[in-house]
């Protein structure tokens, strides 16, 4: 994150609402989400990479305040974006495919 923060881009946005999701070395699930003043956002963000399964991931999703108030249509977009962005990723092929074979 910090690393991102470094872009003026990035770090000018009103949100950059972030959720995280790994195995660390000892085999435990470690995972936590950053709202950024964007209330629910990161928890909802989370929810969605739990049910899809995918583990060892950092999803940020950077938003700017364009002057309209979005309501609860907000988590909607801010839930799809990342949704897409990591279904057409590399990332979730490999991680797809790999559940997929340890199930046979």
């Amino acid at each position: 994150m910090r690393t991102l923060l470094k872009n003026p881009k990035i770090s000018g946005a009103s949100h950059n609402i972030m959720a995280y999701r790994y195995v660390n070395e000892s085999g435990t699930l470690a995972q936590d989400y950053d709202d950024d003043g964007e209330t629910k956002a990161g928890g909802r963000l989370l929810e969605l990479i739990d049910l899809m399964n995918v583990e060892n991931l950092m999803v940020v999703v950077t938003r700017w305040y364009g002057g309209v108030q979005l309501g609860p249509a907000r988590f909607k977009c801010i839930n799809n974006i990342a949704k897409t962005t990591i279904m057409e990723s590399e990332f979730y092929d490999n991680q797809a495919n790999r559940k997929k074979k340890k199930k046979k």
